[in-house]
């Protein structure tokens, strides 16, 4: 798998990633899909209905939180926290991830803080789920310095479950927005209906 590269379109969504981060905590149990444990893993909503989060926090000594986001238009973003990392806001990082199926070299990820924990988000190619899924570890370095090294373990299942979460979404308008009533009046395409005469004066 070929790692992608954000450069100018991660500058324009980083602002995006920052604001979309929804902690379990702080998502609202969005109505259709109830957060639900698969394992270690934990399964959410999100409040604006339009995707779901991955969590698992490891046990000690590190206690590092991981919470992959999958949104109904297939983007994704990874966030790692921990409460003792001193990760600036913002900060830009490369940091290499590895996993038991592919490798993503120097990929650009940005700082954040949330609950109490600082650490970095970053995005991924749509087929970044399936890989997840189907790998056994996660290691994450910055530079020759190891950041952290995650097991894995029972994420294909939580995958599934995390894309069943998705799905229940998938088409179903923003939280607070409501659509107006379709009287029909307005085709759905009104250059593909034919005219009595030209419109024009």
């Amino acid at each position: 798998m070929t790692p992608l590269s954000f450069r100018s379109p991660f500058r324009r969504r980083s602002a995006l990633l920052l604001a979309a981060l929804l902690l379990p905590g702080a998502a609202a149990h969005a109505q259709g899909y109830a957060p639900r444990d698969i394992g270690p893993w934990v399964v959410s909503p999100s409040s604006d209905k339009q995707g779901c989060f991955l969590t698992r926090t490891f046990p000690a000594p590190r206690e590092t939180t991981l919470q992959l986001g999958l949104d109904t238009d297939g983007s994704n973003r990874l966030t790692i926290l921990n409460a003792r990392w001193s990760v600036r806001e913002k900060e830009r990082l490369r940091l290499t991830y590895r996993l038991s199926r592919a490798a993503f070299p120097r990929h650009l990820a940005i700082g954040l803080a949330a609950e109490g924990k600082k650490g970095f988000v970053t995005t991924f190619g749509a087929a970044f789920p399936a890989t997840f899924a189907a790998s056994r570890f996660l290691h994450i370095t910055r530079g020759d310095v190891p950041v952290e090294e995650l097991d894995l373990e029972g994420s294909g299942t939580a995958i599934a479950e995390l894309r069943k979460c998705v799905a229940s979404y998938r088409g179903a308008p923003p939280a607070g927005r409501t659509i107006a009533k379709d009287t029909g009046r307005i085709p759905a395409d009104p250059f593909a209906v034919k005219v009595r005469r030209d419109s024009r004066k």
